[in-house]
């Protein structure tokens, strides 16, 4: 939810962020017009309640005479003060709906336009180069006995899988080296619930337009998270937090599960678009003038884990159309898959400066002692989609795959992952 005094004060900025993002900026006047009349019925409800108060001491005072018609006066200001104040709450419930239809505000800088309007901050490392034709993910993975589609879709329906022998290992091993780096800065690690309340999930900012991604279970009225994002987010909802000793850093280990609506035809082979995946993500509160710092931080330990995986990638700066709705500003790193020729995503990472916690009453108690909204950033630190990479990277000619030097612990010692069938 954006700053009230924001839409206020200076609603061209608002104005300005949605047509960045393609979004419609008249929704903006139509807050500006909805927070006129709150206010007004606001006033109109105050106001005659103390005219009810006046008129409940009248009664008080009253002798027997004048008591009857002193009753009958308040009891009509009563009357009137239960229609005002039930117009006052209609009036806010109807500016909080917009309000929670406008979009984050975005950064100053971002490229504005969608998605092939990003503007590439930084590439690191070779395009890898093969003196044989190289293998695609799922070739590699069905002759490391790593992955298996045919048994996945026969179990669960398209785009589900297994993972089997060095495929798991080498997903746990992922997930674990990613939860040491979390570790070692300063992150808690927690194994958070999938399944979470529609105010959580509508906090978050994850069921506005593209609330088909999600799935639900209308019997329960929960939603499977998409990223442990949704649950870390509403892990300290309506509470005040304390960052006297600087952000509060936490690493969700979780399954996630997307719908993956409207994305018929694309990426159907192999596991780069699959509707069910581990992700290790990581999450911060932290002060809205540490934010942006932060997320240059969250950038740099996602760069950390994909140098020492030995994979080519560049750093995006996301265009403001292709931004979820709770992201101010967003970078992505997409590493170099083979086979396909072309930069793919691997980790994304958000500053939400304070559009999640508004929603959520999270706040935090400045210098001046006044409590205020946080800050909530967050990024991914490994997640099932890197073996894609990992695997065409790292291939040998015979269908071998080397592991990375840094997985090798997580791996038993082994170093190269060996066909158990050859194609």
């Amino acid at each position: 939810m954006i700053d009230l005094q924001l839409l206020r004060n200076t609603p061209e900025v608002i104005q300005a962020s949605q047509a960045a993002r393609g979004a419609d900026p008249a929704i903006v006047e139509q807050a500006q017009a909805a927070d006129v009349s709150r206010r007004e019925a606001l006033t109109a409800f105050e106001s005659l309640r103390s005219q009810q108060k006046a008129a409940g001491d009248l009664v008080k005072k009253a002798t027997p005479e004048e008591r009857p018609a002193a009753i009958a006066a308040a009891s009509e200001l009563a009357a009137r003060v239960k229609e005002a104040e039930a117009l006052s709450k209609q009036r806010a419930a109807e500016l909080d709906e917009l309000l929670m239809k406008i979009d984050n505000v975005i950064i100053d800088g971002i490229p504005a336009g969608g998605e092939e309007n990003f503007v590439t901050l930084r590439t690191h490392g070779e395009v890898p180069q093969y003196d044989f034709e190289p293998r695609d993910h799922l070739e590699l993975g069905e002759m490391l006995g790593a992955i298996d589609m045919e048994r996945g879709t026969k179990v669960s329906g398209a785009r589900f899988y297994f993972l089997r022998g060095v495929g798991a290992r080498l997903e746990l091993a992922l997930m674990n080296l990613a939860l040491d780096k979390a570790m070692s800065n300063s992150f808690v690690p927690l194994i958070t619930p999938t399944l979470v309340r529609p105010e959580i999930m509508s906090g978050t900012g994850f069921l506005g337009e593209h609330s088909d991604e999600v799935y639900h279970l209308p019997a329960d009225d929960l939603f499977l998270t998409g990223t442990s994002e949704v649950a870390l987010a509403g892990y300290h909802s309506g509470e005040i937090l304390d960052l006297g000793e600087g952000p509060l850093r936490y690493a969700g280990w979780s399954t996630c599960y997307r719908r993956e609506a409207g994305s018929h035809g694309k990426d159907t082979r192999g596991i780069i678009r699959v509707h069910q995946f581990n992700k290790l993500e990581m999450f911060v509160y932290t002060s809205p003038e540490e934010a942006e710092a932060e997320h240059d931080r969250l950038v740099g330990w996602q760069e950390d884990m994909l140098q020492a995986l030995g994979l080519s990638y560049r750093v995006i700066d996301v265009a403001a159309g292709d931004l979820g709705s709770s992201a101010a500003r967003k970078f992505d790193i997409e590493a170099w898959v083979p086979t396909q020729e072309a930069f793919r995503e691997l980790t994304s990472t958000s500053n939400c400066t304070t559009y999640q916690s508004r929603r959520l009453k999270t706040r935090f108690r400045g210098e001046n002692g006044k409590t205020e909204p946080v800050a909530t950033l967050n990024g991914t630190l490994a997640t099932t989609r890197w073996i894609v990479a990992l695997l065409e990277t790292h291939q040998q000619a015979d269908g071998s795959v080397i592991v990375p030097e840094a997985l090798r612990p997580y791996m038993g010692g082994l170093e190269v992952l060996q066909p158990i069938t050859k194609k």
